[in-house]
């Protein structure tokens, strides 16, 4: 009796909630285990966290969740597996189910209401439903799976009379074609597919380097069907180390163009459509403007690429390996956290590299590096906790010498050391590649990038150590990093030239040898200009992979104009080289004269997808979670921009118009549970006034900024030209 009283009292309260709340400010955004859709995924544990996003001005101080076996449960407001009663609280973002153990492959439902500060009542979100996966079967990630989407051809023609055909999608995706056939015999077409042209209406059916043209033949049947193209294997690609596509998915190959030869008048060609395939995506999750109609299509060709390019369900490399490589999937995690508001493929991608390393140095030290990533933009610390172990391990902490630098040409990296970084063969440097964009590096055995990727690593431990509350560890990561920064620099930093030498007995200093250490903050204070001079003059004397350290170290010595005039150029080693290339995704280099064997698809070419929201704009969380977050424009001179990038709490709004001298107007909208620190630029504003919302207010000046903290909500910064 007492529980059917509690229900119907639940049932009262929480449509009560639902009547007065505003539309806008519901809960919103629901996720279980990272997952959007979690009704199509698969939630790989028995105890998963809940998140949400916290609509309208007035902070979250309040929550209540339900979770039930039936939609019905809670339409009556009665959680038949767990009943959270009202929690005092703030947080939004990972709160774990405390029921009884949820079973494998079961369908589930959850409900969250939440009060605010100044509301009396609560406001209640939809119910969403989730599935479990198979427990134990595999990684513990929730993941979802991968889907087709068909996409119409921006165009198709008829060729000639024999009924020959040309499509373009507009677009390259990786996927299959389903085509509509209508014949009065049994024959047989031809199809091509390619991402490339050999001129207008003509595929190109040899391409160089690994840039894909396929044939396929299809046997058809009298009359009119609809036929899904069977893509054929290519062996480089579809067995391990590469990543094999699911069997309910197929195989896929990446293309653009479709020619359908038919050479008989009986048979025509009545419609097409690629069938792309990726992991889930939202479109609308960014945005990105700018004044710049350059740096505008390459944003749009860096977003598109993190999305086309999650076709296997995991990151890969391009299509010419299709394997797994850290510091691809560095670049490729930071691109996706920025333009779509998802975390469980960046994790499933970490944690399987964690088990399956590859051959670079720096490339070991880079899983450190996405741990870390994965951490501070979710907020969620039990990948941490799972290989706490390992990333110690993948810190190279083992391989340091007396004074703290490591090399891989010593007798300390012997099988023991292999094995506790998971890896059979031995590891060696790499620095850049192709090898032809090392700037000249000389290679040398104790090598300035590989320690400055070492002296990351170890400040990044120490502050995963001190999530995981483990005091002593914490201790020993920063004082071995201040040990290696200290050698770096007087061993690597030459004292005249004001400049890093590319390591330990040479003289020569490349641009790798210096924007590693700019970027991950190794250069003293003194030093940073003549160090960032050096970089600026050298301009994109790097790869694709390169060019995120390079972005980096510029907008960290503040070095925005530099940054933009790498991302908007239109030389040889550029974006927008690609877009005139052809390709509608991120080449593996900046073209084939500098990388023969190429591929037309490769995310960790797509870096300002990321380097626009983090650097050009510099909104980057400052606590895990986005519990607070920095928004730090380096606008390059331009005289105007939008953004949208999401995250776990939800979406950040920003935009800016100025003319450099007289005033810098910009508009700032964050979700109302996160903290933000406001640095307003000043750019050429002589005397400059700052009004916060239309009052003057007194602020403090860092360089040429003013360093604002606020709340969420919607906030106008102006800054104005002063009386002289």
């Amino acid at each position: 009796m007492q529980k059917n009283i509690c229900a119907i009292f639940l049932s009262i309260t929480f449509c009560s909630a639902f009547l007065t709340a505003k539309s806008n400010s519901r809960p919103t955004g629901l996720m279980v285990e990272f997952l959007r859709n979690p009704a199509e995924g698969n939630v790989n544990t028995p105890f998963p966290n809940f998140s949400w996003i916290v609509n309208g001005e007035d902070s979250q101080n309040a929550y209540h969740i339900l979770v039930a076996t039936s939609r019905r449960k809670l339409d009556t407001g009665f959680g038949d597996l767990w009943d959270s009663g009202k929690i005092i609280s703030k947080e939004s973002v990972n709160i774990t189910y405390k029921g009884v153990p949820l079973n494998s492959n079961t369908s589930y439902f959850w409900i969250v209401r939440i009060g605010t500060l100044k509301s009396k009542s609560f406001s209640i979100s939809d119910i969403q439903e989730f599935k479990t996966g198979t427990f134990g079967d595999g990684s513990s990630v929730s993941v979802m799976p991968l889907v087709k989407h068909p996409i119409r051809p921006m165009e198709i023609v008829r060729k000639n009379l024999m009924g020959n055909y040309f499509a373009d999608f507009g677009k390259a995706a990786f996927g299959t074609l389903r085509v509509q056939i209508e014949s009065q015999i049994s024959d047989s077409v031809l199809v091509y597919l390619g991402e490339k042209l050999e001129s207008p209406g003509c595929i190109k059916r040899n391409p160089e380097g690994n840039i894909r043209s396929r044939l396929i033949k299809l046997n058809i049947e009298k009359g009119s069907r609809w036929y899904e193209l069977t893509i054929p294997h290519i062996p480089r690609n579809s067995k391990y180390p590469a990543i094999v596509m699911p069997p309910q998915v197929g195989e896929v190959t990446p293309f653009r163009y479709c020619e359908i030869e038919t050479h008989s008048p009986a048979t025509t060609c009545r419609a097409v459509k690629q069938l792309a395939v990726n992991y889930y995506w939202d479109d609308t999750a960014s945005s990105f403007t700018c004044s710049d109609t350059i740096l505008n299509k390459v944003w749009d060709l860096c977003k598109y690429s993190i999305k086309a390019t999650t076709f296997c369900g995991v990151y890969v490399d391009g299509d010419r390996e299709r394997i797994p490589y850290e510091a691809d999937a560095y670049i490729n995690q930071l691109g996706h956290y920025c333009t779509d508001r998802e975390y469980s493929l960046a994790r499933y991608s970490h944690e399987y590299l964690m088990m399956h390393p590859t051959w670079p140095t720096e490339w070991i030290m880079h899983s450190v590096m996405m741990a870390y990533a994965d951490y501070l933009y979710t907020g969620d610390q039990k990948s941490l906790e799972k290989f706490y172990n390992d990333l110690k391990n993948k810190s190279l902490i083992s391989l340091e010498r007396e004074d703290g630098l490591i090399s891989t040409k010593t007798p300390l990296l012997n099988d023991t050391v292999l094995h506790a970084i998971h890896i059979q063969g031995p590891i060696r440097d790499i620095v850049d590649w192709p090898q032809i964009e090392r700037d000249g590096n000389e290679m040398p055995d104790v090598n300035t990038v590989v320690n400055a990727f070492h002296y990351h690593a170890l400040t990044l431990m120490a502050r995963i150590a001190k999530a995981l509350e483990k005091q002593d560890d914490e201790l020993f990561f920063k004082n071995r990093a201040e040990k290696v920064k200290m050698a770096v620099n007087k061993i690597f930093f030459d004292q005249h030239k004001k400049q890093y030498r590319d390591g330990e007995g040479s003289d020569h200093t490349s641009l790798h040898a210096n924007i590693f250490p700019l970027a991950f903050g190794l250069v003293p204070e003194a030093f940073v200009s003549e160090v960032a001079a050096l970089i600026r003059s050298k301009g994109m004397r790097c790869s694709v992979y390169a060019s995120q350290y390079l972005l980096e170290s510029l907008y960290a010595a503040g070095e925005d104009k530099a940054a933009l005039d790498l991302m908007r150029s239109t030389g040889d080693r550029s974006w927008w080289n690609m877009i005139r290339a052809g390709s509608t995704i991120t080449l593996e280099a900046w073209d084939i004269k500098f990388k023969p064997n190429l591929d037309w698809n490769h995310a960790w070419g797509a870096v300002p997808a990321n380097m626009v929201t983090r650097g050009f704009w510099g909104i980057v969380p400052l606590s895990p979670g986005f519990e607070a977050v920095q928004i730090k424009p380096q606008t390059g001179g331009l005289t105007g921009s939008t953004i949208q990038t999401p995250t776990i709490r939800g979406a950040i709004n920003c935009s800016f118009k100025t003319d450099n001298q007289t005033s810098f107007d910009l508009n700032v909208s964050v979700p109302s549970n996160m903290k933000t620190v406001v640095w307003v630029p000043l750019r050429d504003i002589v005397n400059p006034i700052l009004k916060v919302n239309g009052q003057s207010v007194a602020a403090r000046q860092q360089g040429k900024f003013f360093v604002v903290k606020t709340e969420g909500g919607e906030t106008r910064f102006l800054v104005q030209k002063g009386s002289q």
